[in-house]
């Protein structure tokens, strides 16, 4: 049974008349007879009695029609979902950020994203770098945003955004009045960081095997597992950390952090898909929104 065979059938009982329906659909009548036929035979029931020159619905007929229509309602309306998700008036994505991009640089997007497709539902699990990657590969969200590059042969990545990594303490500490340090005096303080696995953390321990430092000779005194966590204890404590410059922006302003003046690297805020899953039309419209003002490297696909 096929949804053509139900259109002519609709037609065929709706007028009672094959030669109006033929018309009506733009078919020939010996189509629509074959059509009704084929349902007839098929099923081995009896749709229509033949009375002289017209056709009227048996009992069967007037039951079947009750369900013909409604499947041809539900698949209307199935169609209409798909030109709905087609044209953004309607879906849902399913998003995970490490938490610098999830709670300072990815609100900002979706927000011009929902202006442009209000219908579209987003949804944002703030994790780890590393946790953020799992999640994309395993299938539990279609996009993820985070700090960093990440090896993983089964995700496609494209860098969106730049973000600076700064050095901060607190305004006593002793390198918040000098005009910068040397890597070897990294070892002579002591640090709160985030925890093993985010990019931050990443980045920085890169960044010191980059200058000859050990990361293992830095004396950890906190690691905590959020960004506004690790900032209120430097403010409040005799240590120094990393953080992105997003995150400690309102703090240098009102003079609870000081910056060391310590060449750290940019790094980049990068979105990660999963290469084997189709990209829908709200992937690719946040992947747009997404990368804006993206860097001109970095990208294994295009958008």
């Amino acid at each position: 049974m096929t949804l053509e065979q139900l259109r002519i059938f609709i037609a065929v009982a709706s007028r009672e008349h094959v030669t109006q329906a033929a018309g009506e659909l733009n078919l020939t009548q010996s189509a629509v007879s074959a059509a009704v036929a084929a349902l007839e035979e098929r099923y081995a029931t009896k749709l229509f009695d033949r009375v002289g020159r017209r056709i009227a619905l048996t009992d069967a007929g007037r039951l079947f029609l009750v369900e013909a229509r409604a499947v041809l309602a539900r698949a209307k309306a199935a169609e209409l979902v798909l030109s709905d998700l087609a044209g953004l008036k309607r879906g849902s994505l399913a998003l995970a950020a490490s938490q610098t991009i999830g709670n300072y640089w990815l609100p900002e997007k979706m927000q011009l994203f929902r202006k442009a497709h209000p219908g579209v539902d987003l949804h944002l699990t703030i994790d780890n770098t590393a946790r953020v990657a799992t999640m994309v590969r395993d299938g539990t969200v279609d996009l993820g945003f985070v700090e960093g590059d990440v090896d993983d042969p089964a995700l496609a990545s494209r860098a969106v955004a730049d973000d600076e990594l700064i050095m901060v303490v607190g305004p006593r500490h002793p390198w918040a009045s000098r005009r910068s340090i040397a890597p070897q005096d990294l070892i002579d303080t002591g640090w709160v960081l985030r925890e093993p696995g985010s990019g931050t953390r990443s980045r920085f321990e890169e960044a010191l095997r980059g200058f000859g430092v050990d990361p293992d000779r830095l004396t950890v005194r906190l690691e905590l597992p959020s960004n506004e966590a690790v900032r209120t204890a430097i403010e409040t404590g005799p240590e120094a950390s990393v953080l992105s410059r997003l995150v400690a922006a309102l703090a240098l302003r009102a003079g609870t952090l000081a910056e060391v003046r310590f060449a750290l690297p940019r790094r980049h805020f990068t979105m990660l898909r999963h290469k084997e899953r189709s990209i829908t039309a709200a992937e690719t419209a946040l992947m747009q929104v997404a990368a804006a003002d993206a860097p001109r490297r970095g990208a294994d696909y295009a958008i």
